[in-house]
């Protein structure tokens, strides 16, 4: 539309029949009402303006926006307005509510996200358009629907994190806080962070919501009340039909793995057989010191004797070193009395229930306490965080051994150490990856999701922590550990479990019109009511179903399909590697029925296991 100036005021785009979505949190419910939007200039700062029209006496639930300006004209009494400076907006993401409906979401960046918007007769590419006179929209690189706005001479593309100040004293102040209590903290006070996940770094170079189409969308259909345009920034990639996935029987016969010197002949086959069934619980303990590293595979029975003799004694050695710790000594060094002041407080609470550590003088609870507090010798550097105690019980209890659960645990921790620093950038990141997934797996319950504040994910943070201790029973986390210890299909498995239960409380959560507040509590109740069978079923579905697809290039990256590279190496269009041994066993079997994305093969293929 062309601009026309009145008085100091400077018209640059208009369109009517934009819908506002008043409602957006009770889907169950369609309240939109008629208007139209506005790009302008007043004394030469540009503005986004909409106007809508609804009775005098009606107070929609978006009414108080902090940072938004809102005024009733005295020229037309029964339209409201708000207006937002285009210095003020912080991201805008495509989403679909009620109705199949597609909107705009404009989040302003003091955080408070404005009412959606439907372009019921069309304009959104139009004013897309206008905006980027202004600002530029460059995506994130986490999340295929969410745009970051900057000004054109802005450096913020280059920034840090911290430059940025996406993370305010608020937020940092709460990661620390899991150092302390990661449990009290993910459902209490990190909890009100809405936002603290909230984007991520852009590319460096600009790309618009509404143009360079990925393949994806190139295939996705046009619904009736798009114009032409407006489609880019709202359809999804198609996924295949999922796959039915059985699990199998657990490993029961380790002798036949084991050559005349006690070598294991096919590493990879056993892990194969473990991820499908797990292991009898009669063959735990042996087999779980080769899955954590303490045996390497292909050692002889009688070097493992060997391993086992230095690594008791280099255990002991640790052992006494802070136990010859006097009280003197202890009172000047504040950090060992820290980590000692955490454990003793821990192992008073870990796995009670269970026999191994219940009652008051068991003998369970020393074990427990010094191989702790061995591993602060063994890593001073990280010591003891608080989590740590649940990942050594299962160990403890298997092994029954004090020096084998030990180095089992610092196998262990090589996996998951990153989760305990102190920076938190690897939960991060998780939650990140996570929310990659979901979104090409479920854009609907992202959506709502994000429409409840809800997008961030952190109510997974306990999850991704100790790898769903607290989520399932005790004899079901010694199945599920040995289980992801296999690394198969991928090391994010852990991230397919997340989101297989995160599908299965779909219906839950939107159809029960849970709220921000009431999504947090009913992902926390679900503690022992989870079936583990059904989850690890529904992970490798969900692993089949997309490795069949052509996906984008971040999900690749989550999976382990990709691994990430500049431009001037290997293209996403190269020749696939050869498909893996779990995945054409899959295939043989008739697990996986979908089909690759519009017919074609996959970008790239998983690659064989180690």
């Amino acid at each position: 539309m062309l601009s026309a100036r009145t008085g100091c005021v400077e018209l640059i785009f208009e369109k009517e029949g934009v819908y506002l979505h008043t409602n957006a949190k009770r889907s169950n419910q369609d309240t939109t009402i008629p208007g139209f939007i506005r790009i302008v200039e007043r004394d030469g700062e540009p503005a986004m303006e909409v106007e809508h029209s609804f009775d005098p006496g009606y107070e929609p639930d978006w009414a108080v926006i902090s940072t938004v300006k809102q005024e009733r004209r005295q020229e037309h009494p029964p339209w409201g307005s708000f207006s937002l400076p285009l210095s003020e907006l912080y991201s805008l993401r495509r989403a679909r509510f009620s109705l199949g409906r597609n909107f705009l979401v404009l989040t302003t960046r003091g955080g408070d996200p404005l009412p959606p918007l439907h372009f019921q007769r069309g304009g959104a590419r139009e004013l897309l358009k206008a905006m980027q006179r202004y600002i530029r929209l460059a995506p994130s690189p986490m999340d295929g629907r969410l745009f970051l706005a900057y000004p054109h001479d802005s450096g913020a593309l280059s920034q840090s994190f911290d430059e940025l100040h996406l993370f305010d004293d608020t937020s940092a102040d709460l990661v620390s806080r899991f150092i302390q209590d990661p449990y009290a903290t993910t459902f209490g006070g990190f909890s009100k962070v809405t936002n603290f996940f909230r984007g991520a770094l852009p590319h460096t170079h600009q790309e618009s919501p509404f143009s360079n189409r990925s393949p994806q969308d190139a295939h996705c259909p046009h619904p009736a009340d798009e114009e032409p345009g407006f489609e880019l920034i709202t359809c999804g990639a198609e996924l295949g039909p999922r796959p039915q996935v059985k699990r199998g029987k657990p490993l029961d016969n380790w002798d036949q793995f084991l050559d005349p010197e006690g070598r294991v002949t096919d590493p990879q086959k056993v892990k194969e057989l473990v991820f499908r069934g797990g292991i009898v619980p009669s063959l735990r303990r042996e087999v779980w010191k080769f899955l954590l590293g303490f045996y390497p595979w292909n050692s002889t029975t009688k070097e493992r004797e060997d391993i086992l003799r230095v690594k008791t004694d280099e255990y002991f050695r640790m052992k006494v070193q802070w136990k010859s710790v006097s009280e003197e000594q202890e009172m000047r060094n504040s950090l060992f009395r820290g980590y000692r002041s955490l454990i003793e407080r821990d192992v008073n609470r870990t796995d009670r229930h269970n026999s191994f550590f219940s009652g008051n003088e068991n003998p369970g609870l020393a074990l427990l306490h010094d191989v702790l507090m061995t591993y602060c010798m063994y890593n001073f550097d990280l010591g003891y965080v608080q989590g740590m105690s649940d990942l050594l019980s299962p160990l403890l209890f298997v092994t029954q051994n004090e020096v084998e659960s030990f180095w089992c645990l610092t196998g262990f921790m090589d996996l998951v150490h990153q989760n305990f620093e102190e920076s938190q950038e690897a939960m991060k990141q998780q939650l990140l990856q996570l929310s990659v997934l979901l979104r090409a797996l479920d854009p609907e319950l992202c959506d709502y999701l994000d429409s409840q504040d809800s997008g961030s994910l952190c109510f997974c943070f306990r999850w991704l922590l100790i790898w769903f201790k607290r989520e399932f029973s005790f004899e079901d986390i010694l199945s599920l550990w040995e289980v992801l210890w296999t690394r198969l299909p991928c090391e994010n498995f852990h991230l397919l479990m997340a989101s297989s239960i995160l599908e299965s409380q779909k219906e839950e959560l939107i159809g029960s019109n849970h709220d921000f507040n009431s999504i947090l509590k009913h992902i926390n109740e679900l503690t022992m009511k989870l079936d583990l069978q059904s989850i690890l079923c529904g992970a490798e579905a969900i692993y089949l179903q997309l490795t069949h697809c052509k996906l984008p290039l971040k999900v690749q990256e989550v999976l382990g399909l990709r691994v990430p590279c500049s431009s001037s190496e290997e293209s996403p269009d190269s020749e696939p590697k050869e498909t893996d041994t779990l995945l054409a066993q899959s295939e043989a079997r008739g697990a996986s029925s979908c089909q690759p994305f519009n017919g074609q093969t996959p970008q790239r293929t998983p690659p064989t296991y180690p």
